[in-house]
């Protein structure tokens, strides 16, 4: 990026270089910025300076930020659901069977891989881009970030619980109504591979899900989960540590399969809303139910 390009003028008196290049600039970090300045790609007046120099009237910032690759995971060409994309986000459909993030035993098909190959630039992002995940074998909504400014607000607003996201899920057993499930959730402490509600540990982190039923079956209940938290397998937690676990469920879910086959987890993240996080405004997104799921309610409908 070269910064004769910018409008490099409307400083204050005294305000900080790299605390005013900072606000200026979405793709980069202040530390990435000071890291620049220190390197001699950023000078004032022609003149190697400091991050902490003091701007002054008539000062003239030039020189050229060249941006670092955070990921070396190759693009890969797998078709993308979009469902809204702008400058700052980009809102997918996950279908089910896609993991999110490359990992030791998984480097290539994943969506981290699938967004380089859609958006480049994306390689430059932590995660690409990726601010929160869903489970391989659930489907359903997904916020991306395309910009650093964009990712850090997006991060801010799902700490603070300003994202709202729905999901539906079929779960095993007769739940006779809705509630909202306060139990914090930690690394189990003997099965590595999977999570719990863990009430008396420090490792443990609060989880909040709010649980509302739609529909009951004849040995199976539909149901719309609100995440308060984000915490990882947080709903199939959360509805087995009840005695509920999701139809499908490998991993906390009863054996058998309670009279319909049904290869994964029965869970969706049907609705996604939140704040632009460059413009503020309010946005709602929804998308229908995945053909298998359908099917699966189609099942129990015609018991």
């Amino acid at each position: 990026m070269n910064l004769n390009d910018l409008c490099l003028t409307d400083f204050l008196s005294g305000e900080r270089l790299d605390k005013f290049l900072a606000a200026r600039i979405a793709a980069f970090s202040r530390v990435e910025i000071q890291a620049a300045i220190h390197a001699g790609q950023i000078q004032v007046n022609a003149c190697l300076v400091s991050p902490k120099y003091k701007l002054k009237i008539g000062d003239v910032i030039a020189g050229t930020l060249v941006a670092k690759e955070i990921l070396e995971d190759e693009p890969e060409a797998i078709p993308l659901r979009i469902v809204y994309e702008d400058e700052a986000i980009l809102i997918i459909n996950k279908p089910p069977g896609l993991t999110v993030h490359p990992g030791a035993g998984q480097k290539q098909g994943t969506l981290v891989n699938a967004l380089l190959y859609h958006r480049p630039e994306l390689k430059f992002l932590p995660r690409a881009g990726i601010v929160h995940r869903l489970d391989k074998d659930t489907a359903g909504l997904m916020v991306v970030a395309k910009t650093n400014v964009a990712r850090f607000n997006l991060i801010a607003a799902l700490k603070e619980h300003q994202v709202e996201r729905i999901y539906v899920a079929l779960v095993q057993g007769h739940l006779i109504a809705g509630k909202t499930i306060d139990a914090p959730i930690g690394r189990h402490p003997v099965e590595r591979v999977k999570m719990a509600v863990l009430p008396h540990s420090r490792l443990a982190k609060p989880a909040i899900t709010h649980v509302r039923v739609l529909k009951h079956f004849q040995r199976v209940t539909l149901i719309e989960a609100r995440l308060e938290t984000g915490r990882t397998h947080q709903i199939r937690v959360h509805l087995a540590h009840l005695g509920y676990p999701l139809v499908g469920d490998k991993v906390y879910g009863r054996r058998g399969n309670q009279g319909v086959s049904f290869s994964r987890q029965a869970l969706q993240a049907e609705r996604l809303s939140l704040a632009h996080p460059l413009t503020g405004e309010w946005m709602q997104f929804s998308v229908p139910w995945e053909a298998d799921f359908a099917e699966l309610l189609n099942q129990w409908e015609a018991k």
